[in-house]
């Protein structure tokens, strides 16, 4: 029964419930209920509500209250969790941002130091008091003034104590910073109270404060300034350093910024290319040059002297001093000077002292060019003289014609020399400057007939006449010389004649002096008065200047044809390269070089990779292999000869000792080595079974490492260091676990085996096949291996009888057995059966070791109870495992913390050094396609140079 109460909603559910149980259920009401108790709210607002629908409201209003609390809670967590995880996540991007900060440990040499830092901190401590003194605070400001500076001061108190404790974190120069803070801060008090000054202070004393604060602030700021360019310009270069490094290591040159270069240096470096790509100077270098030639002591280097207008060539008195081709480029400059090809060092050529040097350079670089006995070089020494009014050419000086080989001499001088001067003046668009000795018989002339064989035309010769002073004084008759200059004395022909004088014979006249001389000579020559000589064909002077304008002819008429000749040569290498090599790159030798120094260097990291259980196992089996044959031959064979068990541990106590104390020290350091070079080496084969591995590089990967292991010594102190612990474990004779004595047994077990297996194997080959093998694959037993089958036959009844037998023989026994075999007709003496005994005895005794062995698995709780066992072979073999084990681990330390680290640098050493020996290159980077990338490299650079002297020279034109 429903009806309206004013009462609360608790009554009107229990009413309702009391009245109609049924139709509210146990629950008190259902929701079908309360959707019509609802429903009718809707419909008729104006009715006064029921108690349930109160209740109903109510409780909504509460749930709504609930939510909203529960709400506001998970806000709370929500901004609570945040906070923490910012927190977090934001010290974290503090520590990456401070670990992520350049280095600025450099400005600590650039920064003033602490005490000039003090001082100017006492001159702004002085400039506060005395601004504080002259400015007087209004007093209306002054509470306010007070206020801020309280303010400021617990400011500036927490700041330093910040300062201070970030300089002891990180470890910095901390009174720095402290001393940089407290100025910052002594500037802003000065600031914060300049403006509460009263406007009737001293406006003189205020305003040279404020000039002297202006120009401290304007100082710091500059100050700052040039630090900020000074380390963005170490940042620049150390950009560009960086990326000259990384070029360099691909084997390519760092850009160059682009000098304008003369047209003679650019067609100088044209030639250089050729020289060094075709070394046998064969018909494919065909460019121009002028080839100086002529016999020896001719004068012929005095005239290239008077050419470049400097004495820069070694000379001797009768002495070959040319023993190599000097090719000199000659061009116009301000400056007097010379330069070798391959340095950057310039010879001041005014200064006598720089003479000196350049030609003891030239005379050192001569001497250390002829190699193999020999006594004079094709290796080029070229060099570049600039100065001012020297002719533009390229003039290359020959070693001198020689009659007669002097004792000191190679016997293949004189050919040598002919052959190389024959070769330069094959060229034919080489001009040939013949050298003749005026004073000297025509008939002496040698040089003459090589270069009328050369060139019969005579289209690019010119004929020098040298010592016309000479002559003059000598000859009888002065139509000699004539009929010389006219062409008509020596069958050669030429394009023109000249006659210079180049010295008066003393060595320390000058390039001015001698050309003062020549002109003087001339001028009052017999020659000019008689009209026998015309004035265009005498001096240097116009000797120069001829050789040049018909040097430039030549250039100009031959060089676009040889650019031609190597554009067809390139397109032919690289259609080879196509054909025989379509999926590899071009590589010289210098990058081939630098990825097998790549690939070395990856395995040598690989080294690291190596687990340390991997390395002692290693070891532990190297270090048995080098240690077994002595442990059984010197230590335990006869240790367990001696009869009893306290003898043997005598024995095996004094041997250990003095094994250790020796030997064992050396032996573990050599296992050591062989174990490092092992992997070391396994790495290297299993590269080569990678599918992408290129065999090219593997003669040179073996050079290197054969090389670096020649060089690699283990360290003094690691033999030292292996002894101490190796006495240490061997006095050690108790075995204190189970797992200890089982290891220790079968460590026994199979080293017996082992030795058992090797006996087995030397008494076949002492036996013979047996009977088996005899009747199975037709084998038979030579005349000794029968006897030695005799001899143990007897031998085996021996042991079979006394099962203890001593490892020798008594003289009774081996009478017996020599008698015995004397019956079936064998004679043998006691040697022989002594060598039978020996393997015979050992694998007696091995059995009788390995059958021990097995009684002695179980035997640990009376070894551990102190029974009387005899099982001292567990032990010693457990003494030498535990030994093994310790050394194994102290070697695997002294790899992977001092030995490979050490191979690393010396595998790096070796690189280096192979990097800088082009003749180890050649030989092991060798085959048709390094061969044939090198004449790419080189034919490509060669006609890029050849292009760009063209370019230059049609712009000339």
């Amino acid at each position: 029964m429903e009806h309206l109460l004013r009462g609360k909603f608790g009554r009107v559910v229990i009413s309702s419930y009391r009245n109609n149980p049924l139709k509210y259920g146990p629950a008190g009401y259902t929701s079908r209920s309360i959707a019509t108790l609802w429903a009718g709210r809707a419909l008729d607002r104006s009715k006064p509500l029921l108690k349930s629908q109160q209740f109903q409201e109510r409780r909504k209003y509460g749930m709504l209250v609930v939510r909203a609390l529960r709400g506001v809670l998970k806000i709370r967590y929500l901004l609570l969790g945040g906070a923490l995880g910012g927190g977090v996540t934001l010290q974290k991007k503090y520590q990456d941002w401070k670990e992520g900060l350049p280095d600025l440990k450099w400005l600590e040499d650039v920064m003033p130091d602490n005490v000039k830092w003090q001082q100017f901190r006492g001159s702004l401590i002085q400039l506060k008091d005395s601004v504080k003194d002259n400015i007087e605070i209004d007093p209306r400001l002054k509470s306010l003034s007070e206020a801020k500076y309280k303010e400021f001061r617990s400011w500036f108190d927490q700041r330093l104590d910040d300062a201070i404790a970030a300089a002891e974190i990180n470890n910095q120069n901390g009174s720095l910073a402290i001393e940089e803070t407290k100025d910052e801060i002594k500037e802003k008090t000065v600031a914060y109270a300049r403006p509460f000054a009263q406007p009737n202070v001293d406006e003189a004393a205020r305003k040279e404060a404020q000039q002297r604060l202006d120009g401290l602030q304007d100082e710091m700021m500059q100050t700052q300034i040039k630090y900020q360019r000074e380390l963005e310009r170490l940042e620049k270069e150390n950009k560009e350093l960086r990326k000259q490094n990384l070029l360099l290591r691909q084997g390519r040159k760092p850009p160059t910024r682009q000098v304008k270069r003369s047209l003679i240096d650019m067609y100088s470096e044209v030639l250089d290319e050729l020289a060094d790509y075709d070394s046998g100077y064969n018909t494919a270098d065909q460019l121009p040059r002028v080839v100086v030639v002529g016999d020896q002591s001719s004068g012929k280097t005095s005239v290239l002297e008077m050419i470049a207008q400097a004495r820069i060539f070694p000379r001797g008195a009768g002495e070959m001093m040319t023993r190599a081709p000097v090719k000199v480029t000659l061009s116009e400059g301000p400056y007097h000077v010379a330069q070798f090809r391959d340095s950057s060092r310039e010879f001041d050529l005014s200064k006598e002292a720089d003479l000196s040097e350049l030609r003891r350079e030239v005379e050192l670089r001569m001497r250390n060019s002829v190699r193999g006995g020999k006594t004079v070089s094709s290796d080029v020494i070229s060099m570049t003289v600039k100065g001012p009014g020297l002719q533009r050419m390229v003039l290359v000086d020959l070693p001198g014609i020689i009659s007669t080989q002097t004792t000191d001499m190679a016997s293949d001088t004189r050919e040598s020399i002919k052959q190389m001067t024959q070769a330069y003046m094959s060229n034919p668009n080489a001009i040939i400057l013949c050298i003749q000795d005026g004073a000297v018989d025509a008939e002496r002339s040698n040089v003459t007939d090589l270069v009328a064989q050369c060139d019969p035309s005579g289209k690019r010769t010119i004929f020098v006449l040298t010592k016309v002073d000479m002559a003059e004084q000598n000859l009888a008759d002065p139509n000699r010389i004539r009929k010389i200059l006219s062409g008509k004395l020596f069958p050669m022909k030429a394009l023109g004649y000249f006659a210079v004088v180049t010295g008066r014979g003393r060595k320390d006249d000058s390039i001015q002096t001698i050309k003062d001389y020549e002109e003087n000579f001339f001028r009052g020559s017999k020659l000019f008065k008689d009209g026998l000589v015309k004035s265009t064909q005498v001096t240097t002077r116009n000797l120069s200047l001829a050789v040049a304008d018909c040097f430039w002819k030549m250039v100009r008429e031959t060089v676009e044809q040889q650019a031609d000749a190597f554009k067809a040569t390139r397109f032919n290498l690289e259609t080879e390269w196509k054909n025989n090599f379509p999926r590899l790159r071009e590589q010289d030798r210098d990058e081939l070089f630098e990825r097998a120094r790549t690939e070395i260097l990856d395995e040598v990291v690989n080294l690291s990779q190596v687990s340390p259980k991997q390395w002692e196992d290693c070891l532990l089996n190297k270090i048995w292999d080098k240690v077994s044959g002595h442990v059984f031959e010197s230590i335990y064979l006869p240790a367990a000869q001696t009869g009893t068990q306290e003898t043997f541990n005598t024995s095996v106590d004094i041997k250990l000792r003095q094994w250790a104390e020796t030997a064992l020290p050396a032996k573990s350091v050599e296992s050591g080595w062989e174990t490092l070079q092992t992997e070391f080496q396994q790495f290297i084969d299993k590269a080569k079974q990678t599918p992408n591995h290129d065999d090219i590089f593997d003669m040179l990967k073996g050079a290197v490492i054969r090389e670096a292991m020649s060089r690699h010594v283990w360290e003094d102190k690691a033999a030292e260091v292996l002894r101490v612990i190796q006495l240490n474990t061997l006095e050690d004779r108790t075995v204190s676990d189970k797992r200890d004595w089982d290891q220790a047994v079968k460590f026994l077990e199979s080293s017996v085996k082992d030795k058992l297996k090797e006996t087995e194997t030397d008494l076949m080959h002492l036996l013979g096949p047996s009977t088996k093998e005899r009747w199975m694959y037709w084998k038979y037993l030579s005349e000794e291996q029968s006897k030695r089958n005799s001899v143990k036959s007897e031998l085996d009844k021996i042991i079979y009888s006394d099962d203890k037998h001593p490892p020798t023989l008594s003289y009774d026994e081996l009478t017996t057995i020599r008698k015995n075999l004397q019956r079936g007709n064998i004679d043998v003496d006691n040697v022989f059966i002594r060598e039978v005994w020996n393997p015979v005895y050992r694998r007696h005794f091995l059995k009788q070791s390995l059958t021990k062995a097995y009684d002695c698995r179980r035997a640990f709780y009376m070894y551990h109870q102190q029974m009387d066992v005899d099982c001292g072979d567990v032990v010693l073999f457990h003494r030498i495992q535990q030994m093994m084990k310790i050394t194994s681990n102290a070697l695997r330390q002294q790899i992977m913390n001092r030995e490979a680290r050490r191979l690393d640098k010396e595998i790096k050493e070796v690189l280096e050094d192979y990097s800088q020996d082009n003749s180890n290159k050649e030989k092991l980077l060798t085959g048709r396609r390094v061969v044939l990338a090198e004449d790419l490299k080189r034919v490509r650079q060669i006609q890029e140079k050849l292009e760009e002297f063209i370019q230059a020279l049609n712009k000339e034109k």
